[in-house]
């Protein structure tokens, strides 16, 4: 018997959180026994460190296991005493955010893991704020998870609601929908299986928007794909922009809180390019007062974007819960990481794929040029920037030494390139003498273990597609080389 106890104690120390929140494989980690632990220790945090009474908002994803699973949620955290209001449907992330913000709740839960394969699921908690939980919410959570917290008290209500609606209103008048409309330009939109699907569509719809709909079905396998806006998952998106000769694409992953695009030639836009067309306008158009925060595995093209409007920028670890941290603290005109995360504080402090999109748009409208045009531009004026990401799925004892390698005194080059500099912000980002294509991107290599997957990641920036390409090769096979 000992020995069982022992089984399951240790299983009970497994659940981890990572750079927004927790996620597992269903049936290994995310089971609903370890559903339930996470909604104990929510609750037990809300009834220790919030105003219980404002009540807490719960939604969930499209994927498989989520109703179910947001039920156990609510039914937990109704357990304690906590009044709880259960999304009807499948919801985007950011809807749980603004109804957490605009009803005054004590915090909101999201059953999602995102844009993770299939075969994974999990849970966010969002912060009274409407974002992700700060870094220092987190570490409470966690501490009552690790005290196995549960709190029972008289059961409260479990209210099913719309959040949905309030939320395609909010994003609608945020975004200039009506100048959207007139433009007559045509989107390809893709929904990746998620919760996203109908949110997009259903708004240019309504308002004559013209657009071709792909993966707006319900579809818990992803087939194909990892609900990920960024290659090789938008091949479906690109096919679909250069045979219905649209002058953009724009998908939203696996839960709606992330952007990825399509230009009008079927090439991918990654989520770097699409920051730096959304901050150019806010700075040359609408002039938004504050300041810009990046992640440090994002481009630095924004850098050179805001120091030509004279705004500070702030770099931070990686997850957008550091991003929503800084908007608690002052006024941040925008956020953003490389995932293809971006929010505004006039709006919410997190991540937002659908308001994202809709803002794109609007760029397109206000300019009156498609997205590979407005791209283009942003080369010519602050040089060339391209950039690639490689996933390693590695042993972890050779994900572990390629870090400590990376982060060695003693590692002065990278292939055939100098090192100039590291930086070990988040992982170990290598500053590499290579050419600059005239005005183009100092090149740069990141080494970072995966704060969500067993994996190890390489990100890279330079001034050309060649260049990412050798640097993506050669930092692999950096890795790989345990010697």
């Amino acid at each position: 018997m000992r020995a069982v106890a022992d089984h399951w104690e240790s299983m009970a120390q497994e659940i981890k959180f990572g750079t927004d929140g927790w996620r597992g494989i269903i049936a290994d980690d995310f089971t609903f026994d370890n559903v339930r632990r996470v909604a104990g220790a929510i609750a037990s945090y809300v009834l220790k460190y919030e105003d219980a009474r404002r009540g807490v908002i719960v939604g969930y994803d499209a994927r498989f296991a989520s109703p179910r699973a947001a039920q156990l949620v609510a039914e937990v955290i109704a357990a304690a005493g906590i009044p709880v209001k259960l999304a009807n449907d499948y919801t985007p992330t950011p809807a749980v955010s603004y109804a957490v913000k605009h009803q005054g709740a004590a915090g909101g839960v999201m059953v999602t893991s995102s844009h993770n394969p299939w075969n994974w699921n999990g849970v966010k908690f969002k912060g009274k704020f409407g974002g992700s939980a700060t870094p220092a919410i987190m570490k409470k959570i966690e501490e009552e998870l690790a005290a196995g917290s549960s709190p029972k008290a008289g059961k409260a209500a479990v209210e099913e609601v719309d959040l949905k609606k309030p939320y395609v209103a909010a994003v609608c008048s945020f975004a200039d929908m009506d100048l959207i409309a007139k433009t007559k330009f045509k989107f390809a939109v893709d929904a990746m299986y998620g919760s996203g699907r109908g949110v997009l569509t259903g708004i240019f719809s309504e308002r004559g928007v013209q657009y071709v709909a792909i993966r707006q079905e319900l579809n818990p396998l992803f087939p194909g794909i990892n609900p990920e806006p960024i290659e090789p998952h938008t091949a479906m998106l690109q096919q679909t922009v250069v045979r219905e000769k649209c002058d953009a694409g724009l998908a939203t992953d696996g839960d709606a809180d992330r952007i990825g695009a399509v230009a009008e030639d079927g090439s991918f836009v990654d989520s770097h390019k699409i920051f730096c067309v959304l901050l150019r306008w806010l700075l040359e158009r609408k002039k938004w007062t504050g300041d810009v925060v990046r992640a440090f595995n994002t481009t630095r093209m924004l850098d050179r974007i805001a120091a030509k409007h004279g705004r500070k920028l702030h770099e931070t670890s990686i997850g957008f819960k550091y991003i929503a941290d800084l908007m608690m603290e002052g006024e941040i005109l925008i956020g953003g990481e490389e995932s293809g995360g971006i929010g505004y504080s006039r709006f919410l402090p997190e991540r937002d794929g659908v308001l994202n999109c809709l803002l794109l748009a609007n760029v397109m409208a206000e300019e009156g040029k498609p997205l590979g045009q407005l791209v283009a531009d942003l080369q010519r004026e602050f040089g060339p920037h391209y950039y690639g990401r490689r996933d390693l799925h590695i042993p972890e004892e050779m994900k572990q030494n390629a870090i400590q390698r990376a982060r060695a005194e003693g590692t002065k080059s990278l292939g055939r390139y100098s090192v100039l500099r590291k930086e070990h912000l988040d992982g170990a980002k290598f500053f590499l003498d290579t050419p600059t294509n005239g005005n183009g991107a100092e090149a740069w290599v990141l080494f970072r273990a995966s704060g969500t997957e067993p994996l190890l990641r390489l990100y890279t920036e330079a001034s050309s597609p060649e260049l990412v390409s050798e640097l993506l090769t050669t930092g692999e096979s950096f890795v790989r080389n345990s010697g």
